[in-house]
């Protein structure tokens, strides 16, 4: 259903797939899955397929073509095609708040010069250096920086297949120290996976080729950012814990290696040419600093997203109208004493308890400091004395699984009464053995809101990178 949607959405008329593609130890059954899309989906007219896996798959025929014959009867090179400066290049969809997706449209002049622009200085690139971006090259990480943002400045890209675990956990390591790697670039749900496992995972490899290491997809926590840092980076590479989005096209806000100094779990202060600025629920501008607040973009850049395919009032409505005559980022932010930035999450991420504003981000950096956790996700169920009280889903490291439950849970409130207050302890914990991600790494908190209190309707889930886990973390509700 979501490939259906997405194809008739954007009414495309030609599909490239493969017969299957693997993921760790599985194969994902790619045409199966194309075909079943294609039922609901009558504008394609022809489907390219690579041939990945050799298994076995339905080719219709008329429609149905094996790439590789095609490309050795096509020319080596041909004349490039005349584009406008703003001609689409691609659309890219991202969820929405209502559960359709928003197809954004990157142009073509604007959305390269950036990428190409905030690579070659995020990255600190130099010829001959090689560059490795861990992200799904569907997402628009994928997009920006291993394709677009390098190919343009004529570097080398590692494209990975496969997860950060198989066939060990060793495995971003050992790819490292075979292709030299210079530059690194993942997501903190990858850091805090691999921060589970032994040590000497990452020991046995030689890491000293790395110049930079970065951090992308959601804020990183502090526990995180200092394994990363300390283990990856070996304490000398400067770390670029960038903030971004799909509709933003490349990096906003992100230190310069070598440049700006670092502080942890903050994406510190804006790339050039970007102006963010902090409002306030009145759509006041916070022009103070050590203040919590929108965050919102003051000028246009080149690489933003120009209108959301055949919806151009969506595109308006949910980025321009909270805050007029400013790009609001559906972000809040926190503005430290000097200036830097820290992401402090989705504003639909503040949970009212007793009247308090809490923010889910700090009380999950809270709990993801006791020793045995390795992850965590709060949202909060209506509760009838506080309005609103928290529900806590922890993802326990090998080292908590045998623990006692009833101490640990104990314990975890005893963290956040001391780092927040007592207003924020949780009412309910429930220890999981994952959470719901999409391929992005983000938490779908959605999904996670709903089994708090009971729904079983999820929408569609097929977009997660483990839809498997909404229906276990369902049984196990407390």
């Amino acid at each position: 259903n979501a490939l259906a949607t997405r194809i008739n959405d954007s009414t495309c008329k030609l599909l490239i797939t493969a017969d299957g593609g693997y993921r760790g130890s599985k194969t994902i059954d790619l045409k199966r899955i194309v075909d079943e899309a294609l039922h609901k989906s009558p504008t394609v007219e022809k489907v390219l397929v690579v041939k990945r896996t050799h298994q076995e798959i339905e080719m219709r025929e008329g429609r149905d073509l094996w790439l590789q014959p095609l490309l050795d009867e096509a020319p080596p090179t041909s004349r490039a095609e005349m584009m406008d400066a703003e001609d689409p290049l691609f659309i890219l969809y991202t969820s929405g708040s209502t559960g359709k997706p928003k197809g954004m449209v990157h142009t073509t002049a604007g959305y390269m010069v950036y990428t190409a622009y905030t690579f070659k200085n995020i990255f600190q690139y130099n010829e001959g250096d090689v560059y490795w971006c861990t992200a799904d090259i569907g997402w628009v990480t994928g997009h920006s920086y291993i394709i677009y943002g390098p190919l343009l400045n004529g570097a080398t890209t590692v494209i990975y297949e496969g997860t950060p675990s198989y066939p060990t956990h060793s495995r971003f390591w050992e790819v490292v120290q075979k292709h030299r790697v210079n530059q690194f670039y993942t997501a903190p749900t990858a850091i805090r996976s691999l921060a589970r496992e032994k040590i000497e995972y990452i020991q046995e490899f030689r890491l000293d080729s790395l110049k930079v290491i970065g951090s992308v997809g959601e804020p990183i926590n502090e526990e995180a950012w200092h394994w990363y840092n300390d283990h990856v980076g070996n304490k000398r590479c400067p770390l670029v814990d960038t903030w971004w989005q799909t509709e933003t096209g490349g990096i906003l806000i992100s230190p310069i290696p070598f440049v700006t100094p670092t502080k942890p779990t903050y994406a510190s202060l804006p790339f050039p040419g970007i102006q963010p600025v902090l409002m306030d629920e009145l759509r006041n501008e916070i022009e103070r600093n050590q203040q919590i607040g929108h965050l919102c973009i003051r000028y246009p850049w080149p690489g933003m997203a120009r209108t959301i395919w055949g919806d151009h009032q969506r595109f308006i409505d949910t980025y321009f109208t909270a805050f007029p005559g400013k790009y609001f980022s559906g972000d809040g932010a926190l503005r430290d004493e000097v200036g830097y930035y820290r992401i402090t999450g989705r504003v639909d991420d503040v949970i009212i308890v007793s009247g308090h504003n809490l923010g889910t981000a700090p009380i999950e950096d809270a709990i993801n400091e006791h020793q045995t956790v390795a992850e965590s996700a709060i949202v909060g169920f209506p509760h009838e004395i506080k309005g609103n009280a928290l529900y806590g889903f922890v993802v326990l490291k090998e080292t908590g699984l045998w623990r006692d439950r009833q101490n640990l849970m104990k314990e975890i409130n005893q963290l956040i009464s001391d780092q927040i207050g007592p207003i924020a302890k949780l009412d309910k914990i429930q220890f999981v053995s994952g959470l719901p991600k999409t391929r992005s790494g983000k938490i779908m908190r959605r999904i996670l809101r709903k089994i708090a209190v009971g729904e079983s309707d999820f929408g569609d889930i097929t977009t997660l990178i483990n839809p498997e886990i909404v229906e276990e973390i369902k049984k196990g509700r407390t």
